[in-house]
């Protein structure tokens, strides 16, 4: 029996933009349970979990989300829970070490030919697995004047070809900063793409706008779209709308999950996953094991369920449609592909 649907406001009601469906984002984890009618009596915890890193999550999200399941994948992704204040070793607040590949305020360096720009600190979501949950935005938070000491590196380092804006969600940035932050970079000859790893038309589809494909076709670089979806319960018609927008002004779609313990680590879900990511126009690129960021290690799959995981999708799916099971590791020169030969891993670069 499908579990019932937070219902959507009625046809005829105003609609409202982005912004305000970000400003209208839950902030507070009760509100959300009620919302869902669970009882949050259940869950230790949680209270010292939201004081450490607030819960934010928009309301188009939480109507994709079942009335009265604690066990909702999509909610799993966004509740704080008690498990997220305990120590474990090998969970730290910097597992990929980018404070080390951060040589000025804005941008992280790690792998040659691109350079990636923390173009917001703001998410619309608060996935409680974020691998920058800890990141020092306060450090890398640039105004206009600010940042053209890091458009001065990208054009002195004549290597980069690719920029990649990031965040915190560098959707979250207005139309206005992200226009004319794409045309100081499409002015630096030897910049060739542009790469957005994006989870904000996910959750809040209404942002793929009229002003967003404007900035996003306005430019000579080739434009690449990272989603970050996870469970195929994210996909409704309003996100394959707004994928379908983006298709048809030519933005090459791509989507990169993160494998989630008790949301998607199972055969069948990721492989309907990559079914409805296709047929939204969006092509499975990756799926991540997880980054050991402190706060997160319940949600961590091993290698071995993820080494079955792999065999079964190879066998079950084209290959066009088995993403690349794939890790990063900190001073590590590009992600690392997970294979796991004569039952043991190997870590190739990719």
């Amino acid at each position: 029996m499908t579990a019932d649907i937070i219902p959507h406001t009625s046809i005829n009601a105003h609609q409202p933009c982005w912004q305000e469906e970000l400003a209208a984002a839950i902030r507070d984890p009760a509100s959300l349970l009620k919302l869902l009618e669970i009882k949050p009596s259940h869950l230790d915890g949680i209270n010292a979990a939201q004081q450490a890193w607030t819960i934010r999550v928009p309301l188009p999200y939480v109507r994709r989300m079942g009335k009265g399941d604690i066990d909702d994948p999509l909610l799993k992704q966004v509740l704080p829970l008690g498990s997220e204040m305990l120590s474990v070793p090998g969970f730290s607040s910097d597992p990929l070490g980018e404070g080390d590949a951060n040589p000025i305020p804005g941008v992280v360096h790690k792998y040659h030919g691109r350079a990636l720009l923390i173009i917001s600190p703001a998410c619309a979501v608060h996935c409680r697995y974020c691998f920058r949950r800890h990141f020092p935005y306060e450090d890398n938070t640039l105004g206009k004047k600010q940042w053209q000491a890091a458009l001065d590196y990208l054009a002195n380092d004549e290597s980069i070809s690719e920029v990649i804006y990031s965040g915190g969600d560098p959707l979250a940035a207005n139309n206005n900063f992200l226009l004319w932050m794409t045309e100081k970079i499409a002015a630096i000859p030897h910049i060739k793409r542009l790469r957005i790893h994006t989870r904000l038309p996910l959750v809040i589809p209404s942002r793929i706008d009229s002003g967003c494909l404007h900035w996003l076709t306005a430019t000579r670089l080739k434009v690449v779209m990272v989603w970050h979806i996870n469970h195929p319960n994210e996909i409704d018609n309003s996100v394959k709308q707004a994928a379908l927008n983006l298709k048809r002004h030519g933005i090459e779609l791509l989507n990169q999950s993160v494998l989630l313990k008790q949301v998607n680590d199972t055969t069948q879900t990721l492989a309907t996953l990559s079914e409805q990511l296709f047929e939204a126009g969006i092509l499975p690129y990756y799926i991540h094991r997880l980054d050991k960021v402190a706060g997160a290690a319940h949600f961590h799959v091993s290698d071995e369920k993820i080494q079955q995981l792999q065999e079964e999708l190879l066998e079950l799916l084209p290959g066009y449609l088995v993403p690349r099971f794939v890790c990063e590791q900190a001073a590590a020169g590009a992600k690392l592909a997970l294979t796991f030969p004569n039952k043991g891993q190997l870590l190739n670069p990719i």
